[in-house]
């Protein structure tokens, strides 16, 4: 069964993997029964934490998963909800995708979560992308609020740059529990820029989605991922383990709660069974090599 690691030093405790929904696009899948059967099978995994968002799932997930979790008799407190705000769409004009910040949509957002969830709060609310335009005292207040009314318990961040992040954690009493950023063996940039120091500098842990590069580590025809891939497979073979598993022991060996986005059983089984996996130091910086001789 998958081990529990608190998210920060005032929590919340989650699985060391996390589920998202982020991959979930084709209608065939959108529904409750589909749902259903892989929250189960998660759960039975020891993953107990779920990423969602309004905007996943053609605008969609929220409420499926909503119905999933009830049908399924799942108590609220069995569970971890991440959910993102933040990011609208615009359908005139041609549809895209637009940051917004404010009072106004922060609360509009947050009650139809909250409601498509049929929940009363989030564990965690990830702040998704910064918005140049934030006014961030009156965005700061509102989170605030938001706590003090329980409807969210902590506050994270996804895809903030260092600075980005002091600015928004400067102007709140309680602290950011998480970035949320890809990090992987084809990207490892977050180690590069400060991100994940910044993190373990406030004794917290990131959230890391992408780690299998979009399955780039496994099928990548070009040098830098045909280079990786030659050192997972000369470690996995010493753990009698695979790529895929080697590839996500990497990232929970750095601290990071890699974020799991596959349909397919076999590979959410892979990531979550990898927090079985040791490596050692040198294992570890003998995969890391590879990367920095592209």
């Amino acid at each position: 069964m998958m081990k529990k690691v608190f998210l920060s030093d005032s929590g919340p405790e989650t699985s060391s993997a996390i589920y998202s929904f982020w991959r979930w696009g084709k209608e065939e899948d959108l529904n409750v029964p589909k749902l259903k059967e892989i929250i189960q099978f998660t759960l039975d995994l020891g993953i107990n934490a779920f990423d969602i968002s309004p905007i996943y799932g053609n605008g969609k997930i929220e409420a499926l998963f909503g119905s999933a979790i009830q049908e399924l008799g799942i108590e609220r407190s069995d569970i971890v909800l991440f959910s993102k705000i933040g990011i609208r769409k615009k359908q005139s004009n041609g549809s895209f995708e637009y940051r917004e910040l404010t009072e106004k949509s922060l609360k509009e957002q947050i009650d139809l979560s909250l409601k498509n969830l049929n929940t009363d709060y989030l564990d965690v609310l990830l702040i998704h992308d910064f918005d140049p335009l934030i006014n961030i005292d009156a965005v700061a207040s509102t989170l605030t609020s938001l706590q003090i009314r329980g409807k969210v318990k902590h506050i994270g961040v996804s895809n903030f740059n260092v600075q980005q992040h002091k600015l928004i954690a400067s102007r709140l009493s309680n602290e950011v529990v998480t970035n949320h950023f890809e990090l992987n063996l084809l990207n490892t940039q977050a180690l590069e820029d400060g991100r994940i120091d910044f993190i373990k500098e406030n004794y917290s842990k990131p959230m890391a989605f992408g780690p299998l590069a979009d399955g780039n580590i496994l099928t990548g025809k070009d040098s830098f991922a045909v280079a990786v891939r030659e050192r997972l497979q000369i470690v996995s073979e010493k753990y009698n383990s695979n790529i895929e598993q080697v590839a996500v022991a990497w990232i929970y060996k750095l601290g990071a709660l890699p974020i799991i986005g596959s349909l397919n059983k076999e590979r959410i089984r892979n990531a979550a069974t990898a927090d079985e996996i040791q490596l050692s130091h040198a294992d570890w910086h003998f995969i890391y090599d590879a990367t920095k001789k592209n």
